[in-house]
């Protein structure tokens, strides 16, 4: 409930044009909100990898990957895609991947794949997406990918200076899904404690770092 609160916090602040803006320039100065939350994204991704990698023994790393397996089964109930994607790249790491687990935590993992699996263009993850009612929080990540997309495959204007509506359609509809899923807040209540553990998931390390004390264990 936590993560998807910190989540919602940040995703309620992105502004459209923010969106449109990376899509067509890269730019990550011109979408500072769109950037904190890509951000956050990815510190927590690294921070599950190093609170799993800093374990000495065996059983608690499992203890800890069962958790996080946990964690997960609760944020897509709760419909939050990003704070899911960022624990499943987790666990699905170079670092962590690579050791050995127990068959069930392997093919736990492997199934919760399936739902961002990118053959036939995330299928699995639109059609849940589809049929997700708000509150919800998507993942940006594919959001940004559509709509540079449709702006690197489709000119501004046609010939002689006719607007390509074709393209501002296509921009609209994957926006409007998008502005579904901002207008509603989750009935969570903050607990202080637990967002101090969280620390803003700041507590992590390199990926060379990770990579090391991988091939350590």
């Amino acid at each position: 409930e936590q993560m998807t609160l910190l989540d919602a916090e940040l995703f309620t602040k992105i502004e459209i044009p923010e969106v449109l803006l990376f899509a067509k320039d890269q730019c990550e100065e011109k979408s500072p909100n769109l950037n904190k939350f890509t951000e956050h994204f990815n510190k927590m991704s690294y921070w599950a990898r190093s609170k799993i990698l800093r374990l000495q023994d065996a059983k608690e790393r499992e203890k800890h990957v069962n958790k996080f397996i946990k964690i997960m089964k609760h944020l897509r109930k709760m419909n939050n895609y990003n704070s899911y994607l960022a624990l499943l790249s987790a666990l699905d790491s170079g670092p962590i991947r690579r050791l050995e687990w127990q068959k069930g935590i392997t093919e736990e993992v492997r199934s919760f794949c399936a739902l961002i699996d990118s053959s036939s263009s995330f299928r699995a993850y639109r059609q849940a997406l589809a049929e997700t009612n708000p509150p919800c929080i998507p993942y940006i990540g594919l959001i940004l990918q559509d709509l540079t997309f449709v702006h690197v495959g489709n000119q501004d204007y046609l010939s002689k200076g006719v607007i390509n509506f074709s393209k501002r359609w296509q921009q609209y509809n994957i926006i409007d899904n998008m502005k579904r899923f901002k207008k509603c807040a989750y009935p969570f209540r903050r607990n202080e404690r637990i967002i101090r553990f969280f620390d803003n998931f700041k507590d992590f390390m390199g990926e060379e770092e990770m990579w090391q004390i991988s091939e350590k264990i």
